[in-house]
């Protein structure tokens, strides 16, 4: 029996089971970066129409709050991946 043949059919085996799937990953984050940018195009168009128009004063506070969480919520991911990468930096090889 060749041993070459049966580590590389072994290894073509296991290899699509190790593979990196970017639809799953991916998906999540465009899909959270798309749901940031759409909040903060909604709250900057009712801000807009706050200044020229006189829109709903309650409208623009809950616009603005919404702005608020989804940016302290963007810097709070942004400061985990930064940790998460700095910690694979001080492993040691």
């Amino acid at each position: 029996m060749d041993i070459n043949a049966l580590v590389a059919q072994n290894y073509a085996a296991g290899k699509a089971a190790t593979a990196p799937d970017a639809g799953v990953g991916g998906n999540a984050i465009m899909g959270a970066a798309q749901d940031f940018m759409s909040t903060m195009r909604a709250s900057e168009s009712t801000a807009m129409q706050a200044m020229t128009a006189g829109a709903d004063p309650h409208a623009l506070v809950q616009a603005l709050a919404q702005t608020e969480l989804a940016v302290q919520t963007a810097v709070t991911v942004r400061d985990k991946v930064v940790e998460a990468y700095q910690e694979i930096l001080r492993m040691p090889v």
